[in-house]
């Protein structure tokens, strides 16, 4: 028969090794209902913790498990940029991962930073499910939410009101006397990206207008090839509100490509205002969104939970503005 782990014991009481950790050093600090629960486990298993696994939760450190899906986008590079520089400041040390758009792989690597006794944990996923986050509120090692929300509120966040942002961005599209506005988004289910079509849908509800949602595939290349195949064999729209800088930029090449005047023919808004966006041709009018100030606000509301400090506000909603470029009239 295996020797019992500090693993197993968390696996049976469905909490996180850190959980189990603080059970055997620091008990006081773990709710009643964990609590038992945990202990059920070592008693059903017969666990005897060694002194390594009891020497877990005694170590203090300073260090901020930092999680995103890609680093491939600007807006993700801007933002890491952000905690880095608070981070500095309160001279914590900050663990990257990367989970390349995998949320099952999020979460896992979640756990294994709890595990690992960071002190909090900052984390950027496209989408969780509603047990992914109950997990998360429900442990004792804070975590914050960047550029992204639980709808609820359960998790602390920052970032910006994605619908206000689509609306008004859609709103001026019909100021400009545009009629056929699309709204191109991801194949894929993402919660922000369904806030932007959120306020993209009742922009054109207060006009009358009727929508239009152009769906792509999740990778660059594919991308570009659906919309010259788009642009082939549909009518192009008046204009257009893109989830991301790079996917307008992709759009409006294949429009150029045949032969689509833009602004003239189709304005098109992207959002984010990344680098993209100045260096396309011609250049992009785009939503900010103040990518850097999410990741260093951020940091400073997860530093104030790791100190036990009184927090007003865990969700916390930065202002966007416009740029207007080339690409809108």
């Amino acid at each position: 028969m295996s020797k019992v782990t500090i693993y197993d014991v968390a696996r049976v009481a469905d909490v996180s090794l850190a959980t189990v950790s603080r059970v055997l050093n620091n008990p006081e600090k773990v709710k009643p209902k964990t609590r038992e629960r945990v202990l059920a486990a070592i008693n059903e298993l017969g666990y005897r913790p060694n002194a390594i696994a009891r020497g877990l939760a005694s170590r203090r450190s300073t260090n901020v498990g930092l999680i995103v899906p890609t680093c491939s986008r600007a807006s993700v590079s801007e933002m890491i940029d952000g905690v880095a520089d608070i981070a500095d400041k309160y001279r914590y040390s900050v663990f990257l991962n990367v989970t390349h758009n995998e949320n099952d792989i999020a979460t896992n690597v979640w756990q294994n930073m709890i595990a690992s006794q960071v002190d909090g944990v900052l984390m950027m996923a496209d989408k969780l499910s509603d047990d992914e986050i109950e997990r998360l509120a429900n442990d004792t090692v804070p975590t914050v939410l960047l550029s992204v929300k639980d709808l609820d509120g359960r998790l602390p966040a920052v970032l910006i009101d994605y619908e206000l942002a689509a609306y008004e961005a859609t709103k001026k599209l019909i100021e400009n006397g545009n009629k056929d506005i699309a709204f191109i988004t991801s194949s894929s289910y993402y919660a922000m990206n369904e806030l932007k079509e959120q306020g993209y849908r009742r922009a054109l509800a207060e006009a009358g207008l009727e929508p239009r949602i152009l769906g792509l595939y999740n990778k660059f290349e594919n991308s570009l090839e659906a919309f010259k195949e788009f642009f082939a064999n549909n009518a192009a729209p008046d204009a257009a509100l893109a989830v991301r800088d790079s996917v307008a930029v992709m759009f409006m090449n294949a429009a150029i490509e045949h032969g689509i005047s833009v602004p003239n023919d189709l304005e098109i808004i992207g959002f984010q205002n990344t680098k993209y966006a100045i260096m396309s041709r011609p250049q992009l009018s785009t939503i900010n969104i103040p990518t850097y100030d999410i990741g260093a606000v951020a940091m400073r509301l997860l530093t104030k939970l790791m100190k036990e400090e009184e927090v007003t506000e865990t969700q916390i909603t930065l202002p966007h503005s416009f740029v207007w470029r080339s690409t809108t009239k």
